[in-house]
């Protein structure tokens, strides 16, 4: 494998990202590669006719996205194993983005598949060139799984009317396949289904009884040879099985998106949705094999390699493509080293397809929908599931939100409801700093400070220490609980702020601090910062706060902060006092009278 170190990479290294490690490969890793990209080109084959099926693509357009789209995503992307291509998610999303518009299958259809690719690979390059790599975190895992998980159920549905050999509609949402289906129970196809349950059942036996066997094609091999013996027996009058006829025995044709305006104005939202799960899809798989692999990727690198790759596969008849798990797991598992051997796969599968695209002439819909099945059901992690639903509430709404939405509501708008939520319940979570009060514990080594309920506060100083960040969705909070504070003891007319735990302060957060600030004035006491971070304190002195707050009032130790306030201590309330919170009461006559001792 290369050696994880890699050249310092110039500022035009994105041109030519291929050059930091191509003089470094050996003859070992160009057979570890070839080998990998057999395997691969292999594994294409059945899953490029599968997605492009979902996708309401002929099926030829599901193998020409695993050719050039695949090569340059190798080559311009900084993963030594990810590959890309036609995915399940992709195509169901474009799917329910473009059936609305154009009678899926039809020249019109491929015409729009074609320029939703351009549009994604143009903002995908976009994103990439300004350098907006972390753009992928604000979607969440449980957004992804949720996501993927209703789209697993979409895909099933659809393919009810090839999986049982009725004439229906299967466009809509999940209730309305169900309920059209529902209504043409009388029409199945027995000898339709005899295939698919066939082919499920071989797919099922091979994937866990040999597994060194791809399962997706011995399964369509196995539901094709049952189609053709139904056949022969009872004559395909009688059995009416449809098959998926044959492909194009040719290399992927030039293609042309189009340019009108108001194509490119109806595509949009669903073109930012795709581009913003085609990259999390493709981010995510690469950061999980690199760390597997013992090495990192670029995000940058990664999204700009997806958008040309998304660019040149819509002038090559590819539509969206995208990292493709299965691919990339078969890849790193053949123990493929370098990125080549992805561009090999898309070199091989060109020159298989001449050969093998014939046969599909024998391919039964029904086994074609019996491997999607498939499919589905290995797309739901009912492992992560399971652990997000025990693990977090929050996190439990946004994955049931997400997989609803994808159910019942178009695709696209699930993702983006599934990331509102997760930042909408973010800026919840965030908008409520936990604020705590302390103070000197004495049974605590030099008198470290507790937020124990039973130690003893001085009657003139609260201390409050402030976790989070004072920005506009928390002031409300802060101010809230100060208040409250304030009122349960107005005799604690100073506050010091234990600032440690505030990272960042927005003009809104200043504005609150000069607020507290003036109120301790007016009451006759006084407002202090202590341990100001650096960070804390430039964004202090450019909301002009320390003006407001005074820069003598801040202090960067407790002890420090303690020295300089107790000198402003009312001393009558102090000679009255018989808790000595602090070392400096020590000092003082003993008290009078007062409260005793709280401990």
């Amino acid at each position: 494998m290369l050696p994880v170190s890699r050249p310092a990479p110039s500022r035009l290294s994105w041109l030519v990202p291929f050059m930091t490690w191509l003089p470094a490969v050996r003859r070992d890793d160009l057979r570890a590669d070839l080998i990998a990209a057999v395997t691969g080109a292999i594994v294409v084959l059945p899953q490029g006719v599968a997605f492009a099926t979902i996708a309401g693509m002929p099926p030829e357009y599901g193998l020409y996205a695993g050719m050039v789209p695949a090569m340059i995503a190798a080559l311009f992307g900084s993963s030594r194993h990810l590959v890309s291509g036609p995915t399940t998610a992709a195509s169901v999303v474009l799917f329910s983005s473009l059936s609305l518009l154009a009678v899926p299958g039809t020249p019109d259809y491929v015409v729009l598949a074609l320029t939703l690719t351009f549009m994604v690979g143009i903002m995908q390059l976009a994103l990439g060139l300004a350098r907006m790599g972390a753009l992928v975190n604000f979607i969440s895992h449980s957004v992804v799984v949720g996501f993927t998980a209703g789209a697993a159920l979409l895909i099933a549905a659809k393919q009810l009317k090839h999986f049982f050999g009725v004439e229906m509609d299967s466009g809509g949402h999940f209730h309305d396949i169900l309920i059209q289906f529902g209504s043409h129970l009388l029409d199945i196809n027995p000898y339709a289904a005899a295939v698919a349950f066939a082919t499920l059942a071989i797919g099922i036996a091979v994937k866990r009884w040999l597994p060194v066997v791809p399962y997706m094609i011995a399964a369509m091999l196995g539901g094709s040879l049952l189609a053709l013996l139904l056949d022969q027996v009872f004559g395909p009058e009688t059995t009416r099985i449809a098959t998926v006829g044959a492909l194009p025995a040719s290399l992927p044709p030039l293609s042309a998106p189009s340019f009108d305006l108001d194509d490119i104005r109806q595509l949009a939202p669903s073109a930012l949705a795709v581009t913003l799960f085609a990259l999390t899809e493709a981010v995510s798989i690469g950061r999980s094999l690199a760390a597997r692999g013992g090495y990192r990727i670029d995000g940058n690198q990664e999204f700009i390699g997806q958008g040309l790759s998304n660019i040149a596969g819509s002038f090559f008849s590819g539509y969206v493509a995208t990292g493709s798990f299965n691919r990339s797991g078969v890849n790193f598992e053949a123990g493929a080293r370098t990125p080549l051997a992805a561009v090999f796969a898309g070199a091989l599968l060109m020159i298989i397809v001449l050969f093998v695209a014939p046969l599909a002439s024998y391919l039964p819909k029904a086994a074609m929908a019996g491997v999607l099945f498939l499919v589905a059901w290995g797309l739901i992690d009912f492992k992560e599931i399971r652990h997000i639903v025990q693990a977090s509430r929050r996190e439990t709404a946004v994955l049931a939100v997400t997989f609803l939405s994808a159910l019942f509501l178009e695709l696209e708008f699930a993702i983006f409801a599934g990331v509102l939520l997760s930042l909408v319940l973010y800026l919840e979570r965030t908008s409520k700093p936990r604020i705590i009060t302390l103070a000197p514990d004495p049974r605590l080594p030099d008198q470290a400070f507790s937020c124990e309920p039973d130690v003893a506060e001085c009657p003139q100083l609260r201390f409050v220490r402030i976790d989070g960040s004072l920005f506009f969705g928390s002031v409300a909070h802060v101010e809230q609980t100060l208040d409250r504070l304030r009122a349960a003891n107005p005799q604690q007319r100073h506050l010091a702020i234990l600032a440690d735990g505030i990272n960042f302060v927005d003009l809104q957060g200043g504005e609150t601090l000069i607020r507290e600030a003036d109120r301790c004035h007016a009451a006759g006491g006084g407002f202090y910062l202590i341990n100001v971070k650096k960070g804390l304190w430039d964004a202090l002195e450019r909301c002009h706060c320390m003006e407001a707050t005074g820069a003598r009032n801040v202090f960067q130790s407790k002890e420090a902060a303690i020295r300089a306030i107790f000198q402003k201590l009312d001393k009558g309330v102090c000679a009255g006092c018989t808790r000595r919170i602090f070392r400096e009461c020590k000092a003082l006559p003993p008290a009078v009278h007062g409260s005793p001792p709280v401990r």
